[in-house]
């Protein structure tokens, strides 16, 4: 049954992929696309692949200071869990890759999924507001459409009310302990068991950091990931010729990284094929790009940020003696869930 739902869900991410595919295709002029791959400067993408790398590793650092409360960690075993988790989103909807590596780490040190999932929800939280802020700060450089401000304000809305959803949960213990009383007399006896410790761990995941200056290097650590990612767009811009020939500024880069960060913030296709594309196109039409070369600059840069990690993530699936697709539509991983040991 499981299986099944997954595969509904993979069968509704391809449809999503092939129709925004087909928007980003419907003005192409074919000869200007692939002139624009002939003459990129393809050497460009060996600092991008290096900086996106980097960017997965401070990830790494960051998920440490959010996972003291439950136990210190070894970066490295973080930093191998979240490869696995990207890998899996390339080839998976719905950001199921981010489940699939609270799981390996789960499974690696002995720690309850909840609670790691609980952190993973924390980190999307903080993901959320640095691209709000990111907006707000590119706003006033650029003037966005208004679909992607109505996006900004959707976004806004939902994370902050998931955010005091959490907040209320942790700080809310009788309402919580209400709640559960009530699945209980729903649910078979066993079940609602399970809910019970799974729910508490859950909210056990949610911690102030450990010491003042935590929430110090969070931040710091959150601003340089996201200048990872700003890195990628403008190395790209260069790589393709785009910032000489359309005579654009540093700023496009910050445009680009917003309004494609949509397509990955959303659940929607495996790898956010389509929609990361389509949003790159329209992104570079604002600047005079052409939809030719400005697709061909979107597929590169998403073949860079995702296949060498789909890549490396398989090397480390193999490694930890997973088959990194099976395991993550459908089922998590074979034998015992610690969750519920």
């Amino acid at each position: 049954m499981a299986a099944g739902k997954h595969k509904k869900k993979l069968f509704i991410g391809i449809l999503i992929s092939l129709f925004f595919m087909a928007l980003a295709f419907r003005k192409v002029d074919f000869g200007q696309m692939w002139t624009s791959l002939k003459t990129a400067n393809y050497l460009y993408f060996l600092p991008v692949i290096a900086i996106v790398f980097l960017s997965h590793l401070l990830r790494a650092f960051r998920w440490r200071y959010l996972l003291d409360p439950i136990r210190r960690l070894d970066t490295s075993s973080l930093f191998s869990s979240i490869i696995i988790g990207y890998a899996a989103n390339v080839v998976t909807p719905a950001h199921l890759g981010e489940v699939l590596r609270s799981y390996v780490l789960s499974k690696k040190r002995e720690l309850p999924m909840s609670a790691i999932l609980a952190t993973v929800v924390m980190e999307r939280i903080i993901d959320v507001f640095s691209l709000l802020s990111l907006m707000v700060v590119a706003i006033f450089i650029h003037p966005f459409p208004e679909w992607v401000v109505r996006s900004g304000y959707i976004m806004f809305a939902a994370t902050l009310g998931l955010l005091f959803l959490l907040v209320l949960l942790k700080n809310s213990q009788s309402s919580t302990r209400m709640f559960l009383g009530l699945v209980r007399r729903i649910l078979p006896d066993r079940i609602a068991h399970q809910v019970d410790i799974i729910t508490g761990r859950f909210i056990s995941g949610f911690g102030p950091l450990r010491k003042w200056h935590d929430y110090i290097t969070v931040t710091f650590l959150s601003m340089a990931i996201w200048v990872c990612y700003g890195l990628v767009f403008q190395l790209s811009l260069y790589a393709f010729g785009f910032v000489e020939a359309f005579r654009l500024g540093w700023y496009v880069s910050l445009i680009l990284l917003v309004i494609t960060c949509i397509a990955v913030v959303v659940p929607s296709s495996p790898g956010y094929v389509g929609p990361y594309h389509y949003l790159c196109q329209i992104t570079l039409a604002m600047f005079a790009v052409p939809p030719g070369p400005a697709l061909s600059y979107a597929t590169v840069v998403h073949a860079a940020s995702f296949f060498p990690v789909l890549l490396v993530g398989l090397a480390l699936a193999n490694y930890e003696g997973m088959s990194l697709y099976r395991n993550s539509v459908d089922k998590p991983l074979s034998g015992n869930v610690p969750e519920v040991v």
